[in-house]
């Protein structure tokens, strides 16, 4: 049963079914990367699209049955998602590619996308309807990488929400997996791009060496005391949304010199607002030193990584900067962009590869919690948001919630609006009020 106020629904689902590859698949093991296997990204991520039935062509078609056989299909070309991840005799882990499947759920549901509106928006309120929770499924080692669910709704549209081992794909990859399967569904015998594993393009060097500067992992005498994974069930944490279109962009910009508003990115600015006033509701010690460190695709020309066309591991890095409460709190929003800029800049071949030396040498540490680290990722950018199975592109698509402190950047397309960015936020439950009340102040 699911409820949000008046909104109650029945949900019907049948027996969770394991998944196979259409074709036989090798059996192999696979070794995933240094960046692959860091105690940050040894979490499960949940993500939900929804999708309306406007497709004339596809008005009589199953879902549900479309997209497990896509699904399956797909498998054979990304056989290594049908494995299981397994810790290797020296500690690092690796993919063993057995075949054995993900879990999927065919799911119907007494509502329309009309009637859930914004609900679906992160925080999803419905997730553990749209998402079922399968017992022992949401363990990093020995579980199914993939938990999937479609759910058909009463007025023709559907619901695909999914959960990844985050050890296995960024959001980037994550993407191009779901438009490969998207193929699928609309009849192609083989994805456009073709998968490409490589993770050792990611490994640290012989020797590895420290290069850069990583405020993200802190320093090794800290690093355990406490991380992003080891809190995900803190109690106190409560989910927030803010929202921020034209009218909020344009309230914040008005905060910085107009030298640094024609160069600051929105993701830059809506970053700085968010730290900025998160440090502020947290009333931390002014000399507390604080961070943030920010999700960073390394892809590309612009940071010197090549990874070749079809890669789907993962290719980020957290780079980050420090201040004091005190300095983040008094000073202008410009100084909080600033640092959000200099964070930006740090990513390139050299500080990713850096990065993945210190995995090497200090055994895949967690990103830490010192500093009351904030850790922020853009989504609006990764592709998910394009993924069509032949009903057309999502209404919504992205993360369906914060993971305690990361926040992801979700594009909003309900809005009339042309440009519009949802980032959920979790907060300690005593400190909402003083941040909406910060929040208000910056924008108004």
């Amino acid at each position: 049963m699911g409820s949000l106020c008046s909104l109650t629904f029945q949900i019907k689902r049948q027996l969770p079914e394991l998944l196979t590859p259409a074709k036989p698949t090798p059996q192999e093991k696979k070794l995933l990367s240094e960046i692959d296997i860091q105690e940050g990204l040894r979490f499960q991520t949940p993500f939900i699209l929804s999708y309306k039935n406007d497709n004339p062509s596809m008005k009589q078609k199953d879902p549900v049955e479309v997209i497990r056989d896509a699904l399956r299909r797909a498998l054979v070309y990304y056989y290594p998602f049908a494995g299981r991840v397994r810790k290797g005799s020296n500690g690092k882990l690796l993919v063993d590619c057995n075949g054995e499947g993900i879990v999927f759920i065919e799911a119907d549901a007494d509502v329309t996308l009309e009637q859930l509106g914004d609900s679906l928006q992160p925080p999803c309120s419905f997730l553990e309807d749209f998402l079922f929770d399968v017992p022992g499924s949401d363990d990093i080692l020995g579980t199914p990488l993939l938990l999937l669910q479609v759910t058909r709704l009463r007025c023709g549209g559907f619901i695909f929400a999914l959960r990844i081992n985050h050890t296995m794909s960024d959001a980037v990859s994550l993407s191009q997996f779901l438009n490969a399967v998207g193929e699928m569904a609309q009849g192609a015998d083989e994805p456009t791009v073709q998968p490409v594993w490589e993770r050792g393009l990611l490994d640290a060097r012989d020797p590895p060496q420290v290069t850069c500067t990583h405020h993200e992992y802190g320093k090794e005498t800290e690093s355990h005391r406490g991380s992003v994974v080891a809190t995900m069930e803190q109690p106190d944490l409560v989910q927030r949304c803010v929202y921020f279109g034209p009218k909020e962009l344009m309230a914040t910009r008005a905060h910085l010199s107009p030298s640094l508003s024609s160069t600051c990115s929105t993701f830059e600015l809506i970053t700085a607002c968010m730290w900025k006033c998160r440090t502020l509701s947290l009333e931390l010690d002014p000399k507390e030193v604080v961070r943030i460190s920010l999700v960073v695709n390394a892809r590309g020309k612009k940071n010197n990584l090549t990874v070749p066309v079809g890669f789907y591991g993962n290719a980020i890095g957290f780079p980050g900067v420090v201040t004091t409460a005190e300095i983040l709190c008094k000073q202008p929003l410009g100084y909080a962009v600033e640092l959000v800029k200099e964070a930006k800049g740090k990513m390139n071949k050299e500080y990713i590869q850096s990065c993945a030396d210190l995995m090497a040498i200090r055994g895949w540490p967690p990103l830490t919690l010192a500093g009351n680290n904030f850790i922020l990722s853009d989504n609006t950018r990764t592709g998910v948001g394009e993924v069509d199975f032949g009903w057309g592109r999502p209404v919504v698509a992205g993360p369906a919630k914060s993971v305690n402190l990361i926040s992801f950047y979700v594009r909003d397309n309900n809005q009339k609006e042309k440009y519009g960015i949802l980032v959920p936020i979790c907060l300690p439950f005593s400190c909402v009020d003083r941040f909406e009340q910060e929040l208000r102040s910056l924008l108004s």
